[in-house]
């Protein structure tokens, strides 16, 4: 008897303590659904590469404030050894290029100084740099990056 009360007891608790966790839980889902993260190494005159590490928080129908985006930019074996450039700022959708109207485009902004980007959204998993007049480069698939 006292074996079935301790059962019945244990499977009590752990309901509760399912119920409990699951809030937590799916705000750590949503907030994961909510960031994106994309990196690849870009083509670089004077070095072995550019390593891109983008990070885009919110979604395309959030409130622009809450569309932000960290971009850090390392050059491999420069001989001029530059500093990384780190940038935040805020990201907008823009919709179209002179090639595909209906292509999805994200405008990232940077706080400050620096220069606006550009990227082309491919696929889900991919984001292509592109230029200011929202054209492609000849090199485009050497431009992208890849969700991680």
């Amino acid at each position: 008897m006292q074996l079935k009360s301790l059962l019945a007891g244990s499977a009590m608790l752990a309901l509760l303590a399912g119920c409990a966790s699951s809030p937590m839980e799916q705000q750590q889902e949503e907030a994961a659904a909510a960031q994106q993260n994309y990196q690849g190494s870009l083509p670089c005159r004077n070095c072995d590469g550019i390593d891109l590490d983008v990070t885009m928080v919110g979604e395309e129908m959030s409130a622009a404030e809450e569309r932000t985006f960290t971009l850090n930019a390392s050059y491999r074996n420069h001989p001029q050894t530059p500093p990384d450039e780190n940038y935040a700022g805020n990201w907008e959708v823009l919709t179209g290029t002179p090639s595909d109207p209906d292509a999805t485009v994200y405008e990232l902004t940077p706080d400050g100084d620096g220069q606006i980007y550009y990227f082309m959204r491919i696929d889900e998993s991919t984001l292509e740099l592109i230029d200011p007049e929202r054209r492609r480069f000849e090199n485009g698939e050497m431009l992208q990056l890849k969700r991680q």
